[in-house]
């Protein structure tokens, strides 16, 4: 073999094994490859639930991205405020955000029932809707014209009734009641003849410590307990008939998603998923644990009187009705909401019957 012949052979081993060599090594992003993202969210720093739900999508997206897609999160307050996300990320001030829809509702007829609708779907089941029954499409369109795309990213389960600093004896107890509530549940306290207010989750302890409301509707108990609101009013009221599915959303800029390479787009989208499940199922796990701890506080236990959920679920329909006469897509919404609830009932009440039985065999 010529030295010229043995050299060739040489290099070409050499570019070989280089080539093999960089298919086994992990990927190591250059500068150049990375994107760096802003996450704003309604949340306080790691609130339990959401707050955490949006500090874990972000990590998961960074490491399954192997740090080409980094985000940075800012709390409710850094950036804007609590019901200032999706309008920064509409405006572009944030590529990314994490919320609840209801939040929206009152300039986007339709955006409540992303997250929940007083009397509606559970967990389960919205989720259904959302991803087998034709409810991301009617997502997709309802924020298409403000630019921004929304996925499930993290969900508390089941709210409670609430807080109350007085006992709930009759539905005259609800008229002229000051209660921090959301969404089309705000709406159907006040056909009940409450003052429903909007109050970020951050601020709720201090309104109810300083006596600004009667009355509270945040969550569930792991997200009630670290916010103390069972040291200003000690009536815990279920169920929680106005959100009886807590879904939270991840708003994504559709510029900036737009100008993602494929796989990105597609580890966002998973990642939203996978966090959407762990969320829920860490709710589960941590909603009988913190129960137990408020019932330790002299948490009192009630459900709320016949009278008042009669006429709660009454009100429910009719706030539901006029939604659907806002606007031709809220209409659609509404009316795909029903659907899917009604296309789930029978193999619901199945799934209750069998799940009682099982508990007490």
């Amino acid at each position: 073999m010529s030295s010229q012949t043995s050299r060739r052979a040489v290099l070409s081993g050499g570019v070989a094994g280089l080539a093999s060599a960089s298919l086994s090594a992990p990927y190591v992003a250059r500068a150049q490859d990375v994107r760096r993202w802003r996450m704003i969210t309604s949340w306080t720093k790691n609130l339990p639930g959401p707050g955490v739900s949006a500090e874990r999508l972000a990590q998961r997206i960074s490491a399954m991205s192997q740090g080409r897609l980094h985000i940075d999160v800012f709390p409710a307050g850094q950036i804007v405020s609590a019901f200032g996300v999706f309008d920064a990320v509409a405006s572009g001030v944030a590529e990314m955000g994490h919320s609840a829809s209801f939040f929206w509702d009152g300039k986007i007829a339709g955006a409540a029932l992303f997250t929940t609708a007083p009397f509606g779907m559970g967990p389960q089941a919205h989720q259904t809707w959302i991803e087998q029954r034709g409810g991301q499409e009617l997502w997709d369109e309802l924020y298409q014209p403000f630019h921004v795309r929304a996925f499930l990213a993290g969900n508390t389960g089941p709210s409670m009734g609430g807080w109350f600093r007085s006992p709930i004896n009759s539905l005259a107890d609800i008229k002229g009641l000051r209660i921090r509530a959301s969404g089309l549940g705000g709406e159907v306290y006040a056909a009940l003849g409450a003052a429903p207010l909007m109050i970020s989750p951050g601020e709720t302890g201090v309104a109810l410590e300083r006596g600004t409301i009667d009355a509270v509707e945040l969550l569930s108990p792991v997200n009630d307990l670290p916010v103390g609101l069972y040291q200003y009013a000690s009536h815990y009221y279920m169920p929680g008939f106005n959100k009886p599915n807590g879904a939270s959303e991840a708003l994504i800029s559709s510029s900036a998603y737009d100008a993602l390479p494929s796989d990105l787009k597609e580890i966002i989208r998973l990642a939203c998923a996978a966090e959407h499940s762990m969320a829920l199922s860490e709710a589960e796990a941590q909603n009988a644990e913190a129960l137990v701890q408020l019932l330790a506080q002299k948490t009192e236990l009630n459900s709320f009187p016949d009278d008042v959920m009669r006429a709660a679920r009454s009100a429910a329909q009719d706030v539901l009705m006029h939604k659907a006469q806002t606007n031709s897509l809220a209409a659609r919404i509404v009316q795909s909401y029903q659907n899917a609830a009604d296309a789930g009932r029978s193999w619901t009440k199945v799934l209750s019957y069998m799940q009682q039985v099982l508990q007490q065999s």
